[in-house]
């Protein structure tokens, strides 16, 4: 069973939270750093005191040292002492046909950096959303147990 169940968000006051999300996730999208792919991705998150984070993927022409969105925007909130605990929702963004869907990497990151149950929109342009959770990205992760 496809644990994906395909959520349209079409009206922009259907979810609140999903509103916000692409507003800010819409700002990284624009800032991407990206020369050599021309694929923009941006990313945001929701803090449990109402601020939030975003970012973009940054290319670099040694390809081995590019960052997605994911990641810059974890990044950028833990370097400044936000913790999984105080983050409350996640978005992705990117011009894709389909909802588009974190690379293994950032998958991988988002289960040790936020809740397995935290919110994760999958979305594009067109506001085409999955909405999943953490655990339902990467089901059976490595983590500091398997240490």
């Amino acid at each position: 069973m496809n644990a994906f169940k395909e959520i349209f968000i079409m009206n922009t006051g259907d979810d609140a939270t999903f509103d916000i999300l692409f507003e800010k996730a819409l700002l990284g999208y624009n800032n991407a750093y990206v020369p050599y792919s021309n694929f923009k991705v941006g990313a945001s998150m929701l803090l449990d005191d109402g601020k939030i984070y975003y970012g973009c993927n940054v290319e670099n022409s040694s390809y081995g040292l590019c960052n997605c969105a994911e990641r810059t925007t974890l990044f950028k909130a833990y370097s400044e002492g936000i913790r999984k605990e105080n983050i409350k929702a996640f978005l992705v963004i990117g011009n894709t046909n389909r909802p588009i869907s974190p690379c293994g990497a950032c998958r991988q990151v988002m289960t040790e950096l936020l809740t397995l149950d935290t919110p994760v929109y999958l979305t594009n342009l067109e506001k085409k959303t999955y909405k999943v959770t953490v655990k339902d990205l990467l089901p059976y992760n490595f983590n500091g147990e398997d240490l």
